[in-house]
């Protein structure tokens, strides 16, 4: 964004160079200026005009248009904002937790994202913030899906805005809102909250812990500095640098033979934090010399130095906030860019925990940036040595962190990451919401029946575009698998976020099927993305389709057998393996549950149990990481459920 003498003309930070505009709607356009200042917007030959309040803010609105780009906006009053290469297509928020946040680079299929990125999808990343008070504005850039900046994007935003695109062929703006390990309360404003008999005791609670917080934060920021001189370690020199370490005629036949990508523990055979330096010799084309090339490393934990042919051409320092996120892309240098024999080196140093090249080996390899020829790869065989060797923490110390204090700035207040990282973007407009949260509230997951709505309509009302989408990913499958029918709080929160679905132009994408057991962030994050999309697709593009797997409608218990009718078909039941149905289980009256034997009839599935002779409730998925198979003909995996209504695990589980 170009800043003309604008001495107090502002926009927030989504008004800015490569953002996405949502067509077909009235498109608002709001700020701050000096009181009556006269406001001039500009676009595409559209222009409307205001004068800022006697508060200093303004709002206007652009008439509705069409699909369409690169414009230039332009914003007049006491100074000129000029926005560049704006387009206008379809504006999607994703926002959640973790499973939200995780990168294109952490999920499979990330080698084909970077071959097919298409600067028509945007994404706008919102940096983390939690406030007290809803905040003037939030910090982040617009940037064009590339090959060197796609893999920071949000795998489901991406690939949810990728689908779309190729679908609508029209450009595709993503903000993205999310922050791992988050309860949902913190994304909802605090006065609705206490309007909450539920959640009112919690905002009381935070309050009043808020007297003696300056002490608590004190104690906390004492204890944690004296955990990290003992687990931290300070990079003290480059030492390596000046013992020649990059220098391509540098004698290395001392160095070890190690495989790259791979961590320094298992380079160097050993626990350590400290600094390591890795070297390889790679041909390159012939016609390679001076192009406009791209080394690319992957994500390294925790700070490198990368040369070639002895020349540094990009590094990550303690400057970075999260620099084990960062994807190492680099451009060389024209002057260093040459065919034939090259010589990369790369120190590493890794201040705490794994250490080392932590991405996969497609994200290894030097390519031209205008996409001619083949990438060459740079995984495989390295050579490495230690510069400096650190012992490591003990496993003692290390768990002995102490927690961050509740209170402000703490990302599981309540209220404060919508006043962080929601408030300030509204009213910008948007076609919807798709949502990935619900893990942080696991243990309380009765509460979420109240909580999930409760945010969607909050979220809905001060947008003020009436019920626009709000897409919920269910939770996928997780922990170990048991051998006995039982109770799981996580069968209860995706219960909870599938009667979310009474309000209008809600959808729920069912992931029970591409969970793993021991990791919480699952890596097929396309999959997920597909399953948004199909109800995107269906509910807002006219595309017609099966967009849910099964979703019960009604159960008739006939003597010992209960006979259960689906929604959602296609043209028939099936399963996914081709085996008998699975994932059922039976009770009676004695509410003891035992696993069901299951068959497929026509377009019911029949349960039954020698154990249960008179059964009054059936469940279906109802575990942590359940075992089922029932798919409708398009393969959808049914949305676990139940039949009966006795009380949970988590009912009258606090509002803590």
């Amino acid at each position: 964004m170009l800043l003309a003498q604008a001495p107090t003309l502002h926009m927030p930070a989504l008004f800015s160079d490569n953002m996405v505009l949502q067509r077909g709607q009235s498109l608002p356009f709001f700020g701050t200026a000096a009181a009556g200042t006269k406001i001039d917007v500009t676009m595409n030959g559209h222009h409307a005009s205001t004068v800022a309040k006697t508060d200093g803010t303004w709002n206007v609105s652009l008439r509705p248009m069409a699909a369409g780009g690169p414009y230039t906006a332009t914003v007049a009053g006491d100074g000129t904002l000029t926005l560049r290469n704006v387009m206008v297509g379809e504006v999607w928020l994703c926002s959640g937790q973790s499973n939200m946040e995780r990168r294109v680079s952490e999920a499979d299929q990330s080698e084909a994202a970077q071959a097919e990125a298409d600067p028509a999808i945007r994404m706008f990343t919102v940096t983390r913030s939690s406030l007290e008070n809803p905040g003037a504005d939030v910090a982040g850039t617009w940037v064009p899906a590339a090959s060197d900046t796609v893999l920071n994007f949000s795998a489901v935003g991406y690939w949810y805005a990728s689908i779309l695109h190729k679908k609508l062929g029209v450009p595709i703006g993503i903000i993205h809102s999310s922050w791992g390990g988050t309860p949902g309360e913190a994304w909802i404003p605090r006065r609705t909250l206490r309007n909450s008999p539920t959640f009112a005791p919690m905002v009381d609670q935070y309050l009043t812990g808020l007297h003696d917080f300056p002490e608590r934060k004190a104690k906390f920021d004492r204890e944690f500095a004296e955990w990290k001189e003992k687990v931290y370690h300070t990079d003290i020199s480059n030492d390596g640098f000046g013992m020649g370490y990059q220098d391509p005629d540098k004698d290395v036949s001392s160095w070890k033979q190690v495989t790259l990508p791979n961590l320094m523990e298992v380079t160097e055979g050993q626990d350590m934090d400290g600094a390591v330096w890795y070297r390889k010799t790679v041909e390159l084309p012939p016609d390679w010399t001076a192009k406009d090339l791209r080394i690319s490393l992957g994500p390294i934990s925790d700070f490198d130095i990368t040369y070639i042919n002895g020349r540094r051409i990009g590094s990550v320092d303690d400057h970075y906030q999260y620099p084990y996120a960062v994807q190492r892309v680099y451009p060389i240098p024209p002057a260093l860019a040459k065919g034939g024999t090259n010589v990369i080196a790369v120190r590493v140093f890794n201040q705490y925990g794994r250490g080392g090249f932590t991405g996969g080996a497609p994200l290894m390899k030097i390519y031209r940036h205008d996409g001619m020829d083949d990438p060459v790869s740079l995984a495989g065989p390295w050579l490495s040595k230690v510069e400096r060797f650190i012992q490591p923490a003990t496993p003692e110390v290390v768990a002995s962190q102490p927690p961050p204090p509740y209170g402000p700035g703490h990302p599981w207040a309540p209220g404060g990451l919508f006043n962080g990282m929601i408030s300030a973007m509204i009213p910008y407009a948007i076609k919807g919401a798709i949502w990935y949260q619900g893990e942080a509230n696991v243990d309380r997951a009765y509460q979420y029946r109240e909580l999930l709505p409760m945010l969607i309509e909050d979220w809905r009302k001060r947008w003020g575009q009436g019920d626009f989408p709000f897409y919920i990913v269910q939770l996928a499958n997780y922990t170990q698998r048991v051998d006995q029918p039982g109770e799981s709080n996580w069968a209860e929160l995706r219960e909870a976020q599938s009667m979310a679905l009474k309000l209008p132009n809600t959808g729920l994408a069912t992931i029970i099927d591409i969970g793993e057991a021991n990791d919480i962030h699952p890596k097929n994050k396309l999959e997920v993305a597909r399953r948004l999309s199909l109800i995107a697709l269906d509910h807002e593009y006219g595309e017609r389709s099966i967009f849910s797997g099964p979703i019960f409608r009604k159960v008739k218990f006939e003597g010992a057998e209960a006979h259960l009718e689906f929604d959602s078909l296609g043209d028939g039941l099936k399963t996914s393996d081709g085996i008998a149905v699975a994932g059922f289980t039976i009770a009676g009256e004695d509410r003891k549950f035992y696993w069901g034997t299951s068959k497929i009839v026509g377009n019911t599935v029949v349960v039954s149990c020698p154990y249960v002779a008179k059964p009054v409730a059936i469940r279906y998925g109802w575990a942590n990481n359940p075992y089922v198979n029932l798919v409708n003909s398009v393969g959808l995996p049914a949305s676990p459920f139940r039949t009966d209504d006795w009380p949970g695990i988590t009912v009258g589980t606090g509002a803590k």
